[in-house]
């Protein structure tokens, strides 16, 4: 059984994973599983069994990947500025947010192993990033001034119908009180692309045991 702490989840972590490049983002170096780790030969009953949630804190999805990227290569977009990276996960596009100079990062995930992620994650790489585990759809988005957030961030939320419908409104709130929206997406079955403006587009190496294929094309989308 894992230990019901940050120390015993930590400890999960560093013994599950191996500290290695994304593909897509190679300046940075996350804890992420090889597929013949024991983590990935779980299945999801299993990890149910054991308390555990899916791993998805220990892989870097192809969305992320590429919103990490486009960060990295235009800073300007989060620097000096609050960000809130919506579902984070690994923390991989928090970390990307902070190395391009944003003043703070909030990394929100509903999933308490990602905040033992982030922690080791955001060490890797010499930042700092903030964690809550508070669920943010139940509120509208914390934006704007004096202490809100002026840039939201969300990689690969579009997996199902009812959490796509309900985070792209969400993020529509926070465009509309004056936030920057980015989103990365791989193409996922329920990504609305009404209404939004794409920035940018990369081919992200990923696996098959994720994936259905080796090589995601995924976009950066914006609200307008």
């Amino acid at each position: 059984m894992i230990e019901a702490s940050l120390a015993g989840r930590r400890a999960f972590i560093l013994e599950n994973t191996r500290l290695q490049a994304p593909p897509h983002t190679p300046e940075l170096r996350l804890h992420l599983a090889d597929e013949i780790t024991p983590i990935w030969t779980l299945t999801e009953e299993a990890l149910a069994e054991i308390g555990l949630p899916p791993p998805f804190w220990a892989f870097a999805w192809a969305g992320g990947q590429a919103l990490a990227r486009y960060i990295l290569d235009t800073p300007e977009i989060v620097a000096g500025k609050r960000v809130i990276d919506f579902a984070s996960g690994s923390g991989l596009v928090a970390i990307a947010a902070m190395r391009a100079g944003a003043a703070s990062v909030l990394a929100a995930d509903i999933d308490v192993f990602c905040e033992a992620a982030i922690g080791l994650n955001a060490a890797a790489n010499g930042v700092e990033v903030a964690f809550t585990e508070t669920d943010l759809l139940d509120a509208p988005p914390p934006v704007g001034p004096p202490f809100g957030a002026d840039v939201l961030l969300a990689g690969d939320i579009c997996y199902e119908r009812p959490m796509a419908e309900a985070v792209m409104a969400w993020l529509g709130l926070g465009r509309a009180a004056g936030a920057t929206v980015l989103v990365g997406d791989p193409g996922r079955t329920y990504f609305p692309k009404d209404g939004l403006v794409k920035l940018a587009e990369y081919q992200v190496p990923t696996t098959r045991e994720l994936e259905d294929m080796a090589v995601k094309r995924t976009s950066v989308w914006t609200l307008p």
